[in-house]
């Protein structure tokens, strides 16, 4: 599952057991990339809140779907495959149209996302992959240039914290070889109104 240790739900005790029954989604599953964190549970609680907040809150003004694509890009372009899979199932699934579910994967994957796109939808994944591999390019022009699209400054914001938080899972699952063995695939908090609801359905 991993290159280093991990506490499976059956083993937990004490508040990585209280942490694990409040993300927990159905057969006790805890998603690998959750607990990989098991020897530092402190962290997992940073995850679980960043993860939460940035892609599962009602305050967001972006569709899910559109996260997803945000996440499941980034994780292509960075050579996650675990992410890649488990947000490319999330996105599919908040769309409810596995044909341009399927459609937006090929395009991701023969790099002709901006044949597919409006304009103003592929700036995000212009901007994402600037974030993501040339983010020394980045000025205040690239922050004008979306706003010229009609995006807010809030947007800009919800857009940018999608991306960077997906270089962070990112990096620890690559960082720590998680890989996708024994799960399902897809599962995400749902209650998008109580910032503490966790669990994965």
């Amino acid at each position: 599952m991993s290159w280093i240790h991990v506490i499976p739900f059956e083993e937990a005790t004490g508040k990585l057991k209280q942490i694990y029954k409040k993300i927990k989604g159905p057969n006790n599953q805890i998603d690998n990339v959750l607990s990989i964190h098991s020897l530092r549970p402190h962290t997992l609680v940073g995850h679980m809140s960043l993860y939460k907040n940035i892609l599962h809150h009602s305050n967001n003004t972006f569709a899910n779907w559109m996260l997803e694509l945000l996440g499941t890009y980034t994780s292509y372009i960075n050579k996650c495959d675990y992410c890649y899979e488990h947000h490319f199932a999330g996105m599919k699934r908040f769309l409810n149209n596995d044909t341009k579910a399927d459609e937006l994967r090929h395009h991701i994957e023969h790099k002709t996302l901006v044949e597919y796109l409006t304009k103003k939808e592929f700036a995000l994944i212009d901007y994402a992959h600037k974030l993501t591999l040339e983010a020394d390019t980045l000025s205040k022009a690239t922050i004008s240039y979306l706003k010229s699209l009609g995006y807010n400054d809030g947007e800009i914001l919800e857009v940018n914290q999608v991306v960077a938080y997906f270089n962070y899972a990112n990096r620890t699952v690559m960082g720590l070889g998680v890989n996708t063995d024994n799960e399902v695939l897809g599962l995400s908090p749902s209650n998008k109104d109580d910032e503490s609801a966790w669990g994965h359905q």
